[in-house]
């Protein structure tokens, strides 16, 4: 009897706990969330962009909530940036930016939409100040495009061209007596290296090479157009690495001058015009905007970012979900109000059968309204399936694209489990073919051919279907697919691509298809918006698991996520050769 006493008095104490727990973040976040927010006179939007940076911000319900949060740092949304960018451009309050970078986590396609909005800008006659503390080449570049830019006495720049890393794995499946089933289609299909090589074929040296110098020779002509130095000088100082410390980068003019944080506050201060600075943060700055206009026209943006998956999943989960991507795009096709659609994809593909379930739904939306493809850092592979079945592609120079190729791997596992775990498995069955997907038994010659066969007629479907969308031969789309990746200006001199230009650029170009002329607003999808609790459950989880990996593996993140994505790739998928990190 006393135990139970105990046990209930327990579980009524936990409850009453939890209670009080949960009343008090409601009236925490209530007490500090509900303030309007007001901009001074002669203040300055301090961007700190030295964080993830996703396509767009999911809700947070600790923002500006004290003891909450953590350290980690909270992803900034493009959509969301340029639009405070762009208000601050017209606010007569704002007199300028003050820009902190050192190591943003982005892409240079991400990286060259933030840089564009800057420049926009500065067209209004308004300035940009960075300071840093040491720069990567992303944060270089993105910091070229200001007035001026401030380094710390003991800081560092990284200006030295582009790399890419390619993580294998083979040896570690050899060590695990794991043996995967490899199909594929196209001498580039590089995907499937990593698990059956240790080291680059000569056909993905040769398209990743190709890669990086059409990325770098953008690079390398925007610095020097923003700093005004010969495009020469600029490739010397980069391909020589001339700059090995911050006097070396003031003296061949990549930065202006070496100053401490305070010092270049004080030229903030001056730039103002004002004793006393106002930072406004973007955190705050961005809840004066908003996204929507007045006018009935709408033009919307259906966001695809991430891993393409068969079924459902919300934009928190971090991939394209066939179902859930669906449902948005019937929803705007048959909204009167909705004038013309933009895809905005970044992606490196995934699953064939859901890419084309979403072609084909985006099929059916431009027969009656115009589809624009709006490509950020990756259209890859089931990414550029999307983009094909869309009346114009708009891509940036910087964005990896193409990867038109198939492959399918199955894993073999019996060996790690009867040697490694001491588990056997026995299968009977009535005919010839037994499980095409197991990994208790390698496939007999009679499977192995039928998954070859179709992962073929994935790859012709795949390259047919492209032809009719740009209007070409599937002989001409084969001759630049094969799985080789592009730059988007390399896609675009292949005519995988229409236009090279911005988000802002896909947006006009599908308005002018809709003849709206400037009464349209944009609008993005999905709108999912979450519960209270749902947002709290899910900031907590973020926080005590995925934070605390990335603070445990630091710069060695990246191969755990790779790992991660090593279940995913069962089947047959329209995927680009694994997640490039470029840097």
């Amino acid at each position: 009897m006393n135990f139970f006493k105990s046990f209930f008095a327990s579980c009524l104490g936990s409850i009453v706990a939890m209670v009080v727990v949960i009343f008090g973040l409601i009236w925490i976040i209530s007490m500090s969330g509900g303030d309007e927010v007001l901009v001074g006179d002669n203040s300055v939007l301090h961007l700190d962009l030295d964080v993830p940076i996703v396509e767009t911000e999911r809700e947070d319900p600790f923002a500006g909530v004290p003891f909450f949060g953590g350290n980690t740092p909270r992803p900034v949304g493009l959509a969301q940036l340029r639009l405070a960018i762009s208000k601050a451009k017209d606010d007569a309050k704002i007199k300028g930016i003050y820009l902190n970078v050192s190591a943003p986590q982005a892409g240079y396609a991400a990286i060259e939409e933030i840089r564009k909005s800057l420049e926009d800008f500065r067209s209004g006659g308004k300035w940009v100040i960075v300071f840093s503390e040491g720069m990567t080449e992303q944060a270089y570049y993105l910091a070229s495009v200001a007035d001026k830019i401030y380094l710390h006495p003991e800081g560092d720049v990284e200006f030295n061209g582009l790399a890419i890393d390619v993580t294998f794995f083979k040896r570690l499946f050899d060590k695990l007596e794991i043996k995967p089933e490899i199909f594929r289609v196209g001498e580039f299909k590089s995907a499937v290296e990593p698990f059956i090589l240790e080291k680059m074929s000569e056909q993905n040296r040769l398209q990743l090479t190709e890669l990086i110098e059409s990325i770098n020779d953008q690079v390398i002509a925007g610095v020097a157009a923003a700093r005004k130095l010969p495009v020469e000088r600029v490739k010397e100082i980069s391909d020589k690495m001339l700059v090995h410390n911050p006097a070396q980068a003031k003296e061949l003019g990549l930065i202006d001058s070496l100053a401490y944080a305070d010092q270049v506050e004080e030229i903030v201060k001056k730039r103002a015009g004002v004793d006393k600075l106002s930072l406004v943060k973007y955190t705050t700055y961005k809840k004066t905007v908003t996204a929507t206009g007045t006018s009935k026209n709408e033009v919307a943006v259906i966001v695809a970012e991430g891993t393409i998956v068969s079924g459902k999943a919300d934009a928190s989960q971090g991939v394209i979900a066939s179902e859930t991507f669906t449902k948005e795009l019937r929803k705007v096709r048959e909204d009167e109000d909705v004038k013309a659609v933009v895809i905005r994809i970044n992606s490196p593909g995934g699953s064939s059968l859901a890419s084309d379930a979403m072609w084909r739904e985006i099929m059916l939306t431009s027969q009656s309204k115009p589809v624009i493809a709006s490509m950020a850092d990756y259209a890859a592979s089931g990414g550029y399936y999307m983009a094909m079945a869309c009346d114009t592609i708009v891509a940036q120079p910087h964005t990896i694209t193409g990867s038109i190729g198939v492959f399918s791997v199955l894993y073999d596992a019996s060996g790690f489990l009867g040697n490694k775990l001491g588990i056997t498995s026995e299968e009977l069955k009535t005919g010839e073919i037994g499980e095409l997907i197991t990994i208790s038994r390698p496939l007999t010659e009679v499977e192995r051919s039928i998954w070859q066969q179709r992962t073929e007629d994935v790859y012709d479907t795949f390259t047919k279907k492209a032809a009719e969308g740009r209007n070409t031969t599937q002989e001409a789309i084969k001759a630049v697919a094969s799985g080789r990746v592009w730059s988007g200006l390399q896609a675009k001199e292949r005519g995988l691509v229409d236009i090279i230009g911005t988000f802002e650029d896909a947006v006009k170009v599908a308005a002018a298809a809709a003849d709206l002329k400037d009464d349209y607003k944009v609008r993005f999808y999905p709108r999912y918006t979450p519960s209270f609790f749902e947002q709290i459950v899910t900031q907590i989880e973020e926080d005590n698991e995925e934070s605390v990996i990335r603070e445990q593996l630091g710069g060695y993140y990246y191969l755990y996520n790779q790992l991660k994505d090593v279940k995913s790739y069962q089947g047959t998928q329209a995927r680009m050769p694994y997640t490039l990190r470029i840097h």
